[in-house]
């Protein structure tokens, strides 16, 4: 019977005992090569995100342009720039799941270094470990060529192995220390390349500042620290249920911070689907509660309706819409397309409001009082009325009804400033005719509510045919302009009542002579202008409140002392009167300065009043101004590309003092 001899057992060694120990030994370099092969293909997460954002730097700035927002699940700070969505989910599975077949060995080499050792990324977290927990999350959802070619390399690594009676490759402490030096280069180049990539990026954010460019001064320049520190504080100082400038950028930082906490989408916006097209207000073309007013007899559907909710659709621009023409040849004419309805034209051109020529539209200057031009018609006014002294004496007016605001452009030679306000009615696009001229507007009408001015503030108030019925109901829509009027201020009315004496104008024309009457409004004068065959009347309101407790019937009545005479905004018309101011410190008991003094020095009217930035008002007044006087001069007219003559319209969304 042969007998089986072990080597082992025997104490001795086999004949080819030297060729085993050279075949392992070939092996066991075979399996660490392989290894290290694995170990610079298969990146940690960290190095794959780092390299992934470097081949991207130029899309750096892009986040949260394309509403890429770092989730608790995605531990990665690099941006997925420009790719589509399908390809940001790709990128992000072959982040999150390399997987464990590939990871085993890279994990538990990485766990043999010392805390010290390992990466540390901005937030100081070990890069390493976020990566071992993004690789526990699962298996590996798409698998590309390379990807299918090392789990064979793996899967061949795994039966060598099993010869040796184990899964894990046989390592020497030399070997150990050996792929630690490497894991350390590797970690020292991601880390040197993130550097170049931080430096990349912020090179790209700084954009010009590359390149030496004359430096452009803002507000923080041309401001003296000891101003800038009193002008940029802001109190809660509050006067009266007015909320102040802080309270204001409180809550704004607030409601900034809310959202930006929130994940950011990408938005597509759709077209309003409104049969008013290019022409829809939310506002005015609020359908659903226009239809169920129980009445409109007080124009009530000319009125404001908001949406409970702001539509986020688009309104969208006019088929052929050009860029606008500048100013101020855009006084007499515009693009037709731009504001393109004829109605208009086809009704009034005869007037000289509007006319079509060609591919423009063209202002010639009139209206219904003034054929000839609103030039002529205004110099008639300050001839009739000295007084009146246009740009010195008169300042701001309101021009009530004022169709294409002809009236309101013209009074810009005369250093004036009108605010027109005409409804959205039949005669369609008037206050979009305004703007689009650059002449200031808004839609509003006389109907329900008070108009959305506070009191005492228009030096003068402006009706030329203006259609609206000043005589009913008390007068209340007369009382209103009484309420917006500066005492001492005028009121210009021209219209047939004035100079026609048929039945319907003459007894129109005597109930406004007993309404002025009652409201103390003194008749100054009637001025004649033969060029239009026309007349003009012009009012003045009190200064004092004698006039008031004279009165033999106390009609119109005065209001209450608890109604607010400043507040405007929803706020229901009342056939009342409010008092005139007569306390020194109280704001219309005096006329302001001529201009342009009242636009440098306090008003009166400030004295004893807490300002916006903490000091008292007159002083907060002079700091504003000459703050904002040195960054218009210094910075807004020369240093940010606007050609300011052309511009007309500008909308201050923080004004203060103005």
């Amino acid at each position: 019977m042969a007998t089986v001899r072990y080597s082992r057992i025997d104490g001795r060694r086999p004949v080819n005992y030297c060729s085993t120990v050279a075949v392992v030994t070939v092996v066991a370099f075979s399996l660490f090569a392989v290894w290290m092969f694995m170990s610079s293909s298969i990146v940690p997460a960290k190095i794959t995100g780092t390299l992934y954002q470097e081949n991207n730097d130029s899309n750096t700035n892009n986040v949260g342009e394309k509403g890429v927002v770092n989730s608790p699940g995605q531990q990665f700070e690099d941006s997925s720039g420009d790719l589509p969505e399908s390809d940001e989910k790709t990128v992000e599975k072959q982040l999150e799941g390399t997987g464990k077949e590939r990871n085993e060995g890279l994990v538990k080499g990485s766990d043999d270094k010392t805390d010290s050792e390992k990466p540390v990324d901005e937030a100081g977290v070990n890069s390493e470990s976020k990566n071992a927990e993004v690789n526990k999350e699962g298996d590996n959802p798409g698998k590309g060529i390379g990807d299918e070619k090392m789990d064979n390399e793996n899967n061949e690594d795994a039966e060598n192995n099993s010869e040796f009676g184990n899964g894990e490759t046989q390592q020497t402490e030399d070997e150990k220390s050996e792929m630690k030096q490497e894991d350390r280069a590797v970690t020292d180049n991601d880390e040197q390349a993130e550097g170049n990539q931080d430096e990349d990026s912020k090179k790209t954010s700084s954009g010009s500042k590359a390149e030496p460019e004359k430096k452009v001064q803002g507000p923080d320049d041309v401001l003296p620290t000891a101003e800038k520190s009193e002008i940029l504080k802001e109190t809660t100082t509050q006067d009266g249920a007015w909320s102040t400038q802080a309270t204001e950028s409180q809550n704004e930082k607030k409601s900034q911070e809310h959202s930006v906490s929130k994940e950011v989408t990408d938005y597509h916006w759709k077209v309003c689907n409104t049969t008013a097209g290019p022409d829809y207000i939310p506002c005015l073309d609020n359908w659903q509660v226009v239809r169920r007013l129980p009445e409109t007899k007080h124009f009530q559907h000319r009125e404001r309706h908001c949406p409970s909710e702001a539509p986020t659709c688009l309104v969208p621009l006019p088929t052929g819409y050009k860029k606008p023409v500048p100013w101020p040849k855009s006084r007499e004419k515009i693009w037709f397309y731009n504001v393109p309805h004829k109605k208009l034209a086809e009704v009034k051109g005869h007037q000289n409001w509007v006319k079509v020529s060609g591919e423009y539209l063209t202002f010639p200057g009139g209206g219904t009082q003034f054929i000839h031009g609103a030039t002529g018609y205004i110099n008639l006014i300050e001839r009739g009325l000295p007084a009146i002294a246009w740009g010195k004496q008169s300042r701001v007016i309101l021009d009530v009804g004022c169709g294409v605001a002809s009236f309101g452009g013209y009074l810009y030679d005369k250093d004036v400033l009108a605010m027109s306000f005409a409804p959205k009615d039949e005669h369609e696009a008037q206050v979009q005719f305004a703007l689009e001229r650059g002449i200031p507007a808004i839609l509003e009408v006389m109907g329900t509510q008070r108009l959305p001015f506070p009191a005492g503030v228009f030096d003068i108030v402006h009706c030329a045919r203006c259609r609206v019925p000043w005589h009913v109901e008390g007068g209340k829509l007369l009382l209103e302009l009484n309420r917006v009027l500066r005492p001492g201020g005028y009121f210009v009315w021209s219209a047939t009542p004035v100079y026609r004496r048929n039945p319907e104008d003459s007894g129109i024309w005597k109930e406004m002579s007993k309404l002025t009457k009652a409201m103390c409004w003194d008749l100054v004068t009637i001025v004649k202008d033969k060029t239009n065959g026309v007349a003009t009347a012009i009012y003045q309101k009190p200064t004092s409140n004698d006039c008031y407790q004279n009165r033999p019937e106390k009609e119109p009545p005065l209001c209450k002392e608890s109604d607010d005479r400043n507040a405007a905004w929803k706020v229901p018309m009342e056939a009342c009167m409010h008092r005139v101011p007569v306390d020194a410190s109280e704001r219309g008991s005096h006329w302001p300065e001529q201009w342009p003094a009242r636009l440098e020095k306090p008003p009166y009217w400030l004295n004893n009043k807490a300002g916006v930035y903490g000091k008292a008002a007159p002083e907060d007044f002079t700091a504003d101004y000459e703050h904002w006087k040195n960054v218009v001069s210094q910075s807004y007219l020369h240093g940010i590309g606007i050609s300011w003559s052309s511009v007309r319209n500008v909308m201050d969304m923080r004004a203060v003092y103005g």
